[in-house]
């Protein structure tokens, strides 16, 4: 559910990108790869109505060339996609110099194929004259699918090694009750089952590191965000007040100075919407972010973390932040499960509805709330997102998205707040019975409310006046 990639969309350019990896692997795997010739993608559905917005299209060249979206450096990703622009040649995986167009050779369709509103099809002719082609689909968060699902009894198999297989909250909570565990514990188990503990810290530590330098590069840039909406970057601003003179010289450092901090209510929502905003004009910037669990939704899970680490517990440390991930990534994928965590197919309650879910119900239980109070605060959260619109203005990823994170944050922190000083057994409404409405809500949705930026405020309001 926590993914290290490149902005601005998870479902838009991580997606495309990783799955132009795939499409080189089974070419390499099939012993296609030194036979191709020439390369044509099509793109389609909402991929294709916000795709330059999403730089969709940088994301299947960066791809195609064979880059990390990990490790790629940031300030080499303009040049690179200029350079086959320009030559019209594609260093295939950085193996073999092809013909390629830009402008012909990345066909963006209006057309909706029917498995999922995310669709790309790779073409190549080869060296004998033969046409092969491959579709997947991008489903939200970086996840790429093909259609005849070809893996899914391996993963199924993979999943049912796990000593807790969950599906449900309701199946979380019983395990969390026969255990006499927390959430984050159970989590911690099913991790164990795949991977030591030394490889669990790593991978949880370089998701966390780049989240707070992802923070620290977002309060620390000025300008305008690039794109053409002329939108100002507002963190650098809000965080130059709230910090002072504080001294650090790093991230940790910077991490250590807030805590010296004495915050009041106020100074609480700017922290946090400064956390929130600096993460997601990253993310607009085509930085590096962490989907969680999407790129568009970056700013929420981070932002609430650095709530608890500032605000609740100065004394946060690792392993703070490994329970914290380890919940927001299970609630992430109880939706993934049960509804979708793709605006694509379900609007922006599958990204900001779903990021804020994650974070109050990890903010619950470091807190001390309960497995029931943790996913009554997720439950909280996600029922006050429910039919939330993705209606991007331009196709870029910033109006209304950069703030949608603020809000969800607050929200998260605030869902949290209110099952800690609540009887779960006086719910009315379950985590499951949420999702199960998201789910529905996002298939009521009309598409042009759905990532596609013809409906809302896509439309209802002018570039012009941008």
């Amino acid at each position: 559910m926590l993914k290290i990639g490149i902005g601005p969309s998870s479902s838009h350019t991580l997606g495309p990108w990783r799955a132009s990896e795939r499409w080189i692997s089974e070419l390499r795997k099939d012993g296609q790869f030194d036979k191709v010739e020439s390369i044509t993608v099509n793109v389609y559905g909402s991929l294709s109505l916000t795709g330059k917005g999403h730089a969709t299209d940088y994301a299947l060249i960066l791809g195609l060339l064979g880059a990390d979206p990990e490790i790629i450096p940031v300030e080499e990703i303009h040049s690179l996609v200029q350079e086959v622009k320009s030559t019209q040649k594609l260093n295939f995986d950085g193996k073999r110099a092809l013909d390629f167009n830009v402008e012909k050779d990345i066909i963006f369709h209006k057309k909706f194929l029917p498995f999922h509103a995310n669709g790309l099809k790779f073409q190549a002719l080869l060296d004998s004259g033969k046409k092969i082609s491959k579709t997947y689909y991008s489903i939200g968060g970086g996840f790429v699918v093909v259609e005849e699902r070809k893996n899914a009894k391996k993963k199924n198999m993979a999943f049912n090694t796990f000593p807790y297989p969950i599906e449900n909250g309701k199946e979380l909570l019983e395990v969390c009750s026969q255990e006499s565990k927390s959430i984050s514990e159970i989590v911690l188990a099913n991790e164990r089952s795949l991977r030591t503990d030394e490889e669990i810290d790593y991978q949880i530590g370089r998701v966390w590191n780049t989240m707070l330098e992802c923070m620290y590069t977002g309060c620390h840039t000025e300008g305008k965000l690039p794109g053409g909406l002329n939108v100002k970057r507002r963190a650098f601003e809000l965080h130059e007040n709230l910090m002072g003179d504080l001294p650090y010289t790093n991230p940790e450092e910077w991490l250590q100075s807030i805590r010296q901090t004495e915050v009041k209510f106020r100074q609480i929502l700017q922290w946090v919407s400064c956390f929130a905003l600096s993460v997601n004009e990253v993310n607009a910037s085509l930085g590096r972010v962490v989907t969680a669990p999407t790129n568009g939704s970056a700013g929420v899970i981070p932002a609430v973390l650095m709530y608890y680490l500032v605000i609740e517990n100065h004394a946060g440390n690792f392993e703070h932040v490994k329970q914290f991930l380890l919940v927001a990534g299970e609630i992430g994928s109880i939706f993934k499960k049960g509804a979708t965590i793709s605006a694509a197919m379900g609007g922006c309650q599958a990204e900001i509805g779903v990021s804020s879910a994650m974070a109050a119900g990890a903010l619950t239980e470091l807190l001390g709330g309960t497995p029931e109070q943790v996913l009554m605060a997720a439950e909280i959260a996600m029922e006050h997102h429910l039919g939330l619109t993705c209606d991007p203005i331009g196709g870029l990823v910033q109006i209304p998205c950069i703030e949608r994170n603020s809000m969800g944050a607050i929200k998260a922190i605030n869902a949290a707040e209110l099952a800690l000083g609540s009887d779960p057994s006086e719910a009315k409404v379950p985590l499951d019975k949420v999702v199960q409405t998201m789910w529905e809500t996002a298939k009521d949705m009309s598409s042009k409310y759905k990532e596609t930026s013809e409906g809302g405020l896509a439309v209802g309001v002018f570039l012009s006046d941008c």
